[in-house]
Parts: C-alpha cells; structure tokens; sequence
C-alpha cells in the first residue's frame, strides 16, 4: 500500500476528526490574541509568523494530538514549509504522528458579488501542488463564502470550487471543498439546501474513481447533507465551527449522522501561551476528546 492508499484508507475506517491549522496572516493576529500573545508582543509578518508556528508545533507535538483521535491537519503553506522537532511538518505528521498533511491552497476571497465571495485567482497553484505532493501532502482545501441564499451566486461558488477540484486532483492530491454558509446568513436553511442541490450536480459529473472531501456548515436541518456523505464521489464529509463555540458546534455536530469536525478556533478554544505543558496538554486533551464525540455520532 502507498503512503496516500494507507491516508486514503484512514479517511474510510478511522474514527477521528481533521484537526484545522490554517490561520493565514488575515486570521493570526486573532488567533494569537485568543492564545494569550497580543499584537503589541511582535512586530512584522516574520515575527507573527514565528509564532503562531510555535503554537502550532506546541499543539502538534502534544501527547494529547495524534492519530488515534485525529485524521487529518490542514495546515498553511508557512506551516508545510518549516520544520515541526527537525522534521518538514507533513513528514512528521504522517511518520511520528499517523496523521494525514492536508495543505489550505486558496489565496483569500473577493468581494461579495450576489450573495457570495468566491476566491481569488490562484496563477500558482499547478506549482504549489507539485511541491505540496513532494512535500508528502495527502490533498488541500479552499474555502468560499456563502451570504446570501442567492441561487446564482451559490452555483457559481459550487462551479469555480468543482472547476479548481479537478486541476487538484489532476495533480495526484484529494480537494477539501469549502463553500462556508456564513452562520449570519438571513436565510441560512435554504441557502444549505440550494447548496446541496448544486453539490450533488457537480458530484454526479466528476469522473469515476474521482474523490473529493467537502467542508460545510453544520446545517439548519439535520442530516441534509446525508446523500453527500453517501455519494460515492465523496471521500468524507467535514463541519466547520464557523464561529459558534465549542459547546455548540460540538452539540449542532452530534446530531449530524456520518458527519466529522474540522474545526480550527474551537480546536484551540482555552488554549493559552501562559499555560504549563500539563495545563496545555490537559486542556487540548479535553477539547479534541469533545470534538472527537460529537465526530463519532
């Protein structure tokens, strides 16, 4: 078995959740600031950068992170290019850790045009994916953002999101589709279910033996995304926390059949620089022994 068969097969019959580390420079200074480091502590992207590396490397390395609760780390393209106790971070992930590198690949969102942000161009990427599969990562994500429950605007976010899956998995590597329905959206249930329908047309039109992952708001209606998760096309099926707490997210996401976390602020909800090692260890041992039970559902 290859090393993507063996990651492959973990996504089929592990039980766990993808664990998000993919804060990019627009989202470090606040997730910094919620671990205890204010802006006024560092100065400059290179210093801002260091840090949040040191937090990410302090929650990889913990005893509490590893395969038997955690499928999958995304990780931003600064993080994949340093170094987690000597090692590249997706070699460590995988060989010390038994968990599956994922790489966030998109460059950030355009302006809301009806109803929706689609991502920005990504002129690089053939490149980026060449050097992420080098590098040892399973697949990547991209994320989008729902506003409005406008029906064109949704299928042109499904569009350009299928459009980018197939130039990734043309490169070998397993797309993590992201189209976030904002949990402010007015009319939330049926943006969902406009965004459902739209999924299913592209799932129906990708080739056999293609897979890809998708990301998606816990939903309104419960269990809406069942046919998805069932869809041979679809590897797995992932929640975001998109901006509820812990708690809720971890309760809106038990009551999802099939469906696992991949959350990032309610990963690191309680998490502080000022923490000991036993502190921190006990408190990210809490939060993903949480996340892990509302994954298991």
């Amino acid at each position: 078995m290859s090393t993507h068969e063996q990651q492959q097969a973990k996504f089929r019959n592990s039980p766990g959740f993808i664990a998000a580390l993919d804060q990019s420079g627009g989202s470090t200074p606040k997730a910094l600031k919620l671990y205890g480091i204010p802006e006024s502590a560092y100065s400059g992207e290179a210093q801002m950068m260091d840090l949040i590396h040191a937090m990410r490397t302090r929650i990889i390395t913990s005893p509490s992170f590893n395969g038997d609760r955690i499928l999958a780390a995304i990780l931003f393209e600064a993080t994949m290019d340093r170094e987690v106790e000597g090692r590249p971070t997706a070699e460590y992930l995988w060989e010390v850790k038994k968990v599956v590198p994922i790489l966030k690949v998109d460059k950030g969102l355009e302006a809301e045009a009806s109803g929706v942000q689609l991502m920005k161009p990504m002129p690089d990427l053939d490149a980026l994916l060449k050097r992420a599969r080098a590098k040892g990562i399973f697949g990547t994500k991209m994320r989008s953002v729902i506003k409005q429950a406008n029906p064109a605007g949704i299928a042109a976010i499904v569009a350009q999101q299928f459009e980018v899956a197939r130039q990734i998995i043309a490169a070998g590597l397993v797309p993590i589709i992201e189209p976030e329905v904002d949990i402010k959206c007015p009319d939330k249930a049926a943006a969902e279910s406009l965004l459902e329908a739209a999924i299913t047309v592209q799932l129906n039109s990708l080739p056999k033996g293609d897979l890809v992952m998708l990301k998606l708001t816990i939903p309104d209606r419960d269990n809406l995304y069942a046919d998805l998760i069932k869809h041979p096309r679809v590897l797995k099926v992932v929640a975001l926390s998109g901006g509820y707490s812990r708690e809720e997210a971890n309760a809106r996401l038990a009551r999802q059949h099939g469906m696992v976390a991949s959350f990032s602020r309610a990963l690191t909800e309680g998490l502080s620089a000022q923490q000991s090692e036993a502190e921190f260890d006990a408190a990210l041992d809490a939060s993903i022994e949480s996340i892990c039970q509302a994954s298991m559902t």
